[in-house]
């Protein structure tokens, strides 16, 4: 059996191997193209937040053939970008978005800023989002955390089988130990160990057979010892939850350029006092707002 390795030891070794890998195995993915910019990539990483990749590629595309800059979409009702979410998920990604393309347009001349402190600065937009744009967009040399990173880093480096919870700057930290000192190599890098996660490192059946770093993984070497740390609580069930009655009522509203009645909103749920928080709930958010006969998107 291979003796652990060190992360001393493993640095060079995973980041060089990764990047060749990725070089030749990586998916065909629009933001990854010559030329997509930074405005595809700030929408692309709002869809892709907790949504699947082939539900994004569609939508995203069709976005950016409606609104190619920030100023296109800055420009309409912030309901029409919410329409046009559908069935994206978590629809107040939207609202956050056209806001972010209103606080582009006005403050910084119709281009996505490069600076870290500046793209934090955008309303909906928070440090992995912001890190992502001023790497992939720009070439800075940041580290790039998401899910799939700190589940190969805890496998291959720390030998554990899945993440401990997420600590912004203990996993900042453990990403940053592995990063090449090129810009160039270390955004490779970035995109190849989230690659590798969602591709070759997956949470329930990882394929370590065909993985580029099985010969210097900590977990594999330690023959796939069984989690026992600390678990993140798991999201609660979709069916009969609040989440699915704002669904419901989300889509009533998308679905016409008028209002919305009371009459109308309690054909859609049977449980009148779930429905009337879940209503309670996508005000507050702002993503209803009372209108003359009812509830439209918001305008």
């Amino acid at each position: 059996m291979n003796v652990t390795p060190s992360p001393q030891t493993n640095a060079a070794s995973v980041s060089a191997t990764l990047n060749a890998w990725f070089t030749e195995n990586a998916r065909d993915l629009p933001w990854r193209r010559d030329g997509f910019g930074a405005w595809g990539i700030l929408v692309s990483e709002f869809m892709l937040q907790q949504t699947p990749v082939n539900r994004v590629i569609p939508r995203l595309e069709e976005w950016l053939a409606r609104w190619p800059t920030p100023a296109s979409l800055a420009a309409v009702p912030p309901s029409e970008a919410v329409r046009a979410w559908s069935s994206l998920g978590y629809p107040r990604r939207a609202l956050w978005l056209h806001a972010a393309a209103v606080q582009i347009t006005e403050l910084h001349g119709g281009v996505v800023p490069s600076d870290l402190d500046d793209l934090l600065a955008l309303t909906g937009i928070g440090d992995y989002t912001a890190r992502a744009v001023a790497t992939f967009a720009y070439g800075y040399r940041h580290p790039v955390v998401d899910t799939n990173t700190r589940r190969v880093i805890a496998r291959a480096i720390a030998g554990a089988g899945e993440p401990s919870p997420p600590s912004r700057g203990r996993d900042l930290e453990s990403m940053g130990k592995l990063l090449p000192q090129s810009a160039q190599e270390a955004a490779l890098f970035n995109a190849a160990i989230m690659e590798l996660g969602a591709v070759v490192c997956t949470s329930r059946s990882p394929h370590c057979d065909v993985c580029p770093i099985r010969n210097v993984c900590a977990w594999r070497a330690a023959d796939y010892p069984e989690y026992t740390g600390t678990r993140k609580a798991g999201q609660k069930k979709f069916e009969g939850s609040d989440r699915q009655v704002r669904g419901l009522i989300m889509a009533e509203l998308r679905s016409t350029h008028r209002s919305v009645t009371d009459a109308e909103l309690d054909t859609l749920w049977p449980d009148s006092v779930q429905l009337r928080r879940a209503l309670a709930s996508l005000l507050a958010d702002g993503l209803a707002m009372r209108a003359q006969g009812g509830y439209t998107l918001p305008v």
